[in-house]
Order: structure tokens, then sequence, then C-alpha cells
């Protein structure tokens, strides 16, 4: 049977793939887009209409067509996963399959048999059996990344996140861990704070302690078989559901604590636990399903398959208070990929990370999949890399704190059924170069964003900036009438807070290090900014920095504050600008080159080549998107497994090859033996 192309919409109130399909009349349905996500090029199998009993919508009459009153519809949802019942379902009137008898004017009874023998015929097409296992097509699915939201005075998203956040005022939630479906208390007890204001407590939670970390593990090994053993298309479906959710009813919930709990301004918020959760959500259950067409060649007489199964064991996600979505993505795409996960959520970001947790719970994912489990990081790192079943770490955080996981899964290597995967992102010392054929608004208006949004707090921002002395003036100058224009506050109570208070005291204290080592340096001036202030929230304030030492720490360690430092070269010196840039720090994440001499822009590429693993041209460090940017850095960066990207899903399975051979073998001796 053909691969006929089949174009559908997903609906606002239901999981990740569904719509309407309207049989009352002789008329194609239509597929207005909705979500901008779209189902194309599915094969028959995994197009299947769940017809709710082909109960019809009592709320109009059947057979009744009028302009009001149009008829029966009846409810359907296109579904991605193996196919259920034949009587609880009717093969889509698109998919290549006889629909005759789906029709206006036939009763109950005759669609229902018509659904039975299609859908006989479809199972006749597809399901392949083979010694021990079972072979599904794969559906083609495609999805767009998830729309920004305004949130303009009087918008209805607006309306919404206000609502939200007045909700949450004041309010402290209480976070347990969670093992299985048990919500389990231990005495050690934390809170988490809100930046702009440490005296909310956010969350209540509890740490879990080497006992309970251990009787995690036990458990989720437990249920790991079963769950691998799932078509990826059913886990990939929860992740789609729980998208869809987080897009619509949850968006505001979500928004809401990451703002409270993590000092974000809503745009920041927005960007981070709406479209790039979503996007990662989605993407990589189109990845992960779309990676089983990635087969192996076939000779004549034997078939090859590539299964691609979860790692044995389980996989330690350890979680950032930056960015939401990653929390999530640490956890999900493991999941995913049928691996069972040991989820360990930022103390700085519990709020949030619960909220995304208990989505992917309601959206299907099974007890014992993913465990919720905040702990010290120590007592967490120890637990789990003397273990036995460590199969994997997914981490994103600091070097030390990744340097001591992998020196410790080295010295436990003994220990372990497997040999882990480690993935890590670790940060950054960003740079902007900026040459003297460089659009100067564009330069001065991406350095702003890059290096102050979010306090400097994305691993991705321009913290060291490179400048001809020919145009420094000119830049200098609009950099300081932008820098006095910026609003830092309370990103609740004022929207037009550009960004707000660093995560916590500690963050705090290490950047107002910084501030007072550079104004008793000789070589280091401030030029804006400077000033920090923790009696009601961690503020810091933008600061810009001068240099004349190129090689200074400022400019090859990471602050991870809202620290922008300058060093001004001899315009004609660009090239060794360029080999400075890239022996100056250790890390290798982001960088950007501003330039209009395309000349230049091919020589800053070769010479930047190992520089950074996210290069951009003419536009700022940050905003990486899923699927279009995937994000990551080498040297002391990471591992550089570009989450976001479609490889990334492979990094969490072990393909097994499966030859079968049709010709039995009938010599043991070759011909050339006589």
């Amino acid at each position: 049977m053909a691969d006929p192309p089949v174009e559908g919409s997903i609906s606002q109130d239901r999981g990740g793939f569904s719509t309407l399909y309207d049989f009352s009349t002789k008329r194609e349905p239509q597929f207005p887009p909705v979500r901008d996500i779209y189902i194309k090029h599915v094969v028959c199998y995994y197009i299947v209409v769940t017809a709710n009993n082909l109960k019809p919508d009592k709320a109009r009459k059947p057979g009744v067509q009028t302009e009001n009153n149009p008829g029966t519809r009846w409810c359907c949802s296109v579904s991605s996963v193996p196919l259920p019942e034949p009587e609880r379902s009717i093969s889509c009137i698109r998919a290549g399959i006889d629909h005759s008898g789906v029709s206006e004017g036939l009763s109950a009874s005759s669609r229902a048999a018509t659904c039975r023998r299609n859908m006989l015929r479809v199972r006749a097409a597809v399901s392949q059996v083979r010694r021990g296992f079972r072979m599904f097509p794969c559906a083609a699915v495609e999805v767009k990344n998830e729309p920004i939201l305004g949130f303009m005075e009087g918008s209805a998203e607006r309306k919404e996140l206000l609502k939200a956040l007045d909700s949450l005022k004041g309010r402290t939630e209480e976070i347990p861990c969670v093992v299985g479906d048990e919500r389990v208390w231990t005495k050690d007890i934390r809170y988490q704070l809100s930046p702009f204001n440490h005296s909310h407590k956010v969350a209540k939670f509890c740490y879990a302690d080497k006992e309970l970390i251990n009787k995690a593990i036990l458990a989720s090994v437990s249920a790991r078989k079963e769950w691998d053993l799932k078509p990826v298309q059913d886990r990939a479906q929860i992740l789609f559901k729980a998208a869809d959710v987080i897009s619509g009813p949850k968006r505001a919930e979500i928004l809401a604590k990451t703002m409270i709990g993590q000092g974000k301004t809503v745009i920041q918020a927005e960007i981070d636990a709406a479209a790039e959760l979503i996007d990662f959500f989605r993407f990589n259950a189109k990845h992960a399903i779309e990676l089983e067409k990635q087969q192996p060649l076939n000779a004549e007489g034997s078939t090859n398959t590539m299964l691609y199964r979860g790692l044995e064991g389980f996989v330690a996600a350890v979680a950032p208070f930056n960015f939401t979505a990653i929390g999530g993505n640490l956890a999900g795409t493991p999941a995913l990929m049928g691996n069972v996960v040991l989820w360990k959520p930022s103390d700085t970001a519990m709020s949030a990370s619960y909220a995304v947790y208990n989505v992917l719970r309601d959206c299907g994912l099974p007890p014992n999949i993913i465990q919720f489990l905040p702990a010290d990081g120590p007592v967490f790192g120890d637990t789990v890399t003397s273990s036995q079943h460590l199969a994997g770490i997914n981490f994103t955080g600091s070097v030390p704190t990744f340097k001591r996981l992998w020196k410790q899964v080295a010295q436990n290597l003994d220990t372990y059924r497997t040999f882990p995967r480690l993935a890590g992102e670790c940060g950054g010392k960003n740079f902007h170069f900026v040459h003297k054929s460089a659009d100067i608004e564009s330069v001065v208006k991406g350095t702003i964003r890059s290096a102050f949004e979010y306090g400097g707090q994305k691993c991705s921002a321009c913290s060291r900036m490179y400048v001809p002395d020919s145009i420094w003036p000119q830049i200098k100058q609009q950099l300081l009438d932008i820098h006095r224009h910026i609003t830092v506050g309370d990103p609740v109570e004022d929207f037009s807070t550009f960004f707000s208070a660093v995560i916590d005291d500690k963050s705090f204290a290490r950047i107002k290090r910084w501030l007072d080592r550079t104004k008793s340096s000789p070589s280091l001036r401030v030029i804006a900014g400077g000033h920090c202030d923790d009696t009601k929230g961690y503020f810091v304030e933008p600061t810009i920095i001068e240099t004349t030492d190129p090689q200074d720490a400022i400019m090859n360690e990471e602050i991870f504050g809202p620290v922008l430092s300058v060093y001004v070269y001899p315009e004609n010196e660009y090239k060794e600008v360029l080999q400075l840039i890239d022996n100056t720090s250790p890390y290798a994440l982001t960088g950007a080159v501003y330039a209009q001499d395309k000349k230049v822009v091919e020589e800053a590429a070769k010479a930047l080549r190992n520089a950074a693993g996210n290069y951009y041209v003419n536009d700022k460090s940050t905003g990486s998107i899923v699927a279009q940017q995937p994000f990551g850095g080498a040297r002391a960066s990471g591992t550089n497994d570009k989450p976001g990207g479609r490889h990334y899903v492979l990094r969490w399975t072990s393909p097994q090859v499966v030859k079968e051979t049709q010709v039995p073998l009938t010599d043991w001796r070759y011909p050339y033996m006589g």
C-alpha cells in the first residue's frame, strides 16, 4: 500500500495527535492549522481514528443539513500509537482505504462494521512479526516551533499569566520526593526563595538521602524492561500530549512559577518554560519516531533490522536553575528513548520543575520511569556513581561538578554492568568579536541583550567583547545611552523590567567579588554599573568593564552574572585578536562575529572554528532555538551532544542489530575447498 500524504491538525484541547473529522457530509474533512503542528506523510497504520464508540454529538440533529445545524459530527482523534481494537476505531478517510461506508445516512452499526473491515485490512497490510519481536512502519511527523506569545496589554495570555502570578503571591508550595507513586518526606527540609524577594519562600522541599536514592534506583531498574519494550510511538505520545498541555492549560502556571522562583521576566520565562520546553518535547518525540526509519541494508536472502533499545540501567539527570526547559529535557529525552531516570532538579528551580514533572505524569508517564529526587549534590553524585546500575549521566551545570562526577565514574568502572554514557553542558566565556565593518546599531543592541538578559545567567550570554579602536567611541556611547534605560527590579510587579535579581546569595557573593576585584585592579575600569544590593533581593546592576589586559582573568573565567568586559584593540590587528579569542578561555560554547566584510567573515570562521559550538554571524551569542540551532560546545563547555538536534535522541539508545536469514546454510565448506 502506498504511503499517502496525510495532513492533519492538532486540537487545542486534546492530546498530541488529535482533530475532528466530519462524517456528516460527503465533503472531505478540512484540516485548519492549529498550534502550528502538522502530521504529514504518515503511514496508514498510525492514522487511526478513535471514534468514542461512534457516539454522535447530541447537540446536533443527525442527518439535518442546514447552515445552523449541519448534522452529526463524529468526534475522533488521530493516534500514533499501535492499533486499538477494531470495534473502537475506523480507518482514516484519507489513508488510502475504502471509506464508502463512512458517509451520511449510515447507522452506527453500519459504520462499526465498515470500521472492523477496514481495520482488519490495515492490520494485514502493515503488521510484521519476526522471531520474538514485532516491527511497525514508522510515521514521519512534521512539527513546527512553538510560537512565542506577546503578552501585550489586554491580551488573553497576559490575563491568564497575571491570574496565575496572583495565585502564587505569598504562597509556599510543598514539594516531596517522588519514588514511583509514593510521595516521600525526609527530615532534611529546604526552601526555594524568590531571587527578587528572598523573604518569600516559594517552595518547601526535602532532600532525598542515600537510602531513598538507592530505593529509587531499584524501583526504576525493575520498571525498565517493560518501559523499554513499549513501542517508541507510545512513549512519544506522552511527550506530544505534555507539550500540548504546556502549550495550553498549564502554560500560565509554569511561566508564573518560573518567573517567581527563578527571577525571570515574562519574555524570558516564555521563551524558556513554554516555547523551548514544548519544542524539546515535540521535536524529540518526532526524532525518536523517525529514528526507526534508519535501518541497515538488506542482502538477498536475509533481512537486517536495527532496534533502538534504551540503556541497560538508569540515567541520572542533573539539572540547572537557569532553564526550566533544560530540566525537562535532561529527564524527558532519556525516558522517551526507553530509559528510566533519576531526576535531580535544581534547588532554585524546584517549583517549576515539579510542575513539569506533574504534567508528564498526568499525561501518562508511568510510575518509576522518572523519579523526582531533590537532593544534596555530593550525596546524589556519590550514590548514583556507586551503583552498578548506572547507565548514563545527563548533566547541565558547572565544570567542577561535572569533572567530579566524571572522576567518580572512572573510579567505579569495575562496578558497572555497562560503560555509562556521560553528556554534559558546562557553560562558557562567550565572545562578541566586532570588526570595523560591523553594523554598529546591531552590535550594540545585540550585545545589550546577550550580556544582560536574565542577568547574564544564560550559558550562552556574552561576557567578553572585542572592539576596534576606530569605532569604540560610537559603540561605547550607544551602550551607555541604553544602559541608563535598563530597568532592574521585580518582574512580577513591573513588566517593564529588563532583568531581575540573580538567582541566590551564593551567586550574588561571587559576582560581588568580581566587582570588588575590578575596582582595585589597575587594568580594569568600570564604565557603567558596578553596584549591587541584597537587602530585599539579590540585585546586581548591569556592569560594563573596560580592560587594557586581554589576558586578565575577567576575560577568560565564567562570571555568570550581568557583567560585560570589553577589550579595545588596534583596528589593523583583528587577525591577532581572532587568535587571542580562540586561545584566551578554556570554554568553547557560543560566540558571535559582527562584520559586513565577507572576507573577514570567512577569516573569522576559520580562525574560530573550534572556539564555539554555536557560532553566530551578525547576530548575538544567545537565543538558540530547538531544531534550528541545536545547542552545545566542546572544550570545557561540555561534550557537545547538541540537545535540540535530531541526533540527540540517539545518545540515549543502545542499538541492537538483528539479522534474519531466509536461506538455510547447507554446507559448512566453502566452494573453493572442493
